[in-house]
């Protein structure tokens, strides 16, 4: 029997509300090569135009325009020039608000993910980081806008087993710039203490001019 989506209702509220909600739930995706699970461990929020970190923080853009709502999408954007990375739209429609997926463990395909993630040395490493995650999954630019919370849909957002709160931390944002970075302002990394599969910290290093 297939297990039920996490329902819509859970996803249209803040971010800062639902990120630390969704550590130790699976992101599952499904395509013709097989179907690959991470269970969710470390996560950030963006709040939109709250937000000078969010992407969404002067206004709408073709790029961007998933993240406007509704709930329960899936926001993939390219970044760097050679990396997708994937968010759960949250909030009511217009706020923008979504939580990017940034670590988790793969529970399901590990050997399909190994063969998407050539360069990992253990499978800690599978989806440890956001473009990591994405990659062991499988997903890019043709899944960005997909309904998480559709049945029968090849994205699927679906509960795990509950978490102990008392294992969640929080902190600042990895790699942000500006404003956006600032640890004490915007602590909206989110990450469950003692799992290998948590990304390690870094902070934003702006580039040098020559």
């Amino acid at each position: 029997m297939e297990t039920a989506t996490i329902d819509r209702a859970f996803l249209a509220r803040p971010g800062l509300d639902v990120a630390p909600d969704l550590l130790g739930s699976v992101l599952r995706h499904t395509t013709p090569e097989g179907t690959v699970a991470v269970r969710l461990t470390e996560v950030e929020a963006y709040q939109g135009a709250d937000d000078p970190g969010s992407h969404a923080f002067r206004g709408r853009t073709p790029r961007n325009a998933v993240m406007f709502g509704p709930a329960g999408h899936l926001y993939v954007y390219f970044t760097y020039g050679m990396h997708f990375c994937a968010n759960v739209v949250c909030d009511v429609d217009g706020t923008a608000t979504a939580v990017l997926l940034r670590a988790g463990e793969v529970i399901e395909g590990a050997a399909l993910a190994a063969s998407r993630r050539l360069s990992a040395r253990t499978a800690r490493e599978y989806a440890r980081g956001p473009a990591r995650l994405t990659s062991a999954l499988g997903l890019g630019r043709p899944d960005n806008g997909v309904d998480l919370c559709a049945p029968g849909s090849p994205t699927q957002l679906l509960p795990g087993p509950p978490v102990d709160g008392g294992r969640v931390r929080t902190g600042p944002r990895v790699g942000v710039s500006g404003d956006g970075g600032d640890g004490v302002a915007f602590p909206w990394r989110f990450w469950l203490d003692g799992e290998p599969t948590v990304s390690p910290y870094r902070p934003h290093v702006p580039k040098r001019r020559k």
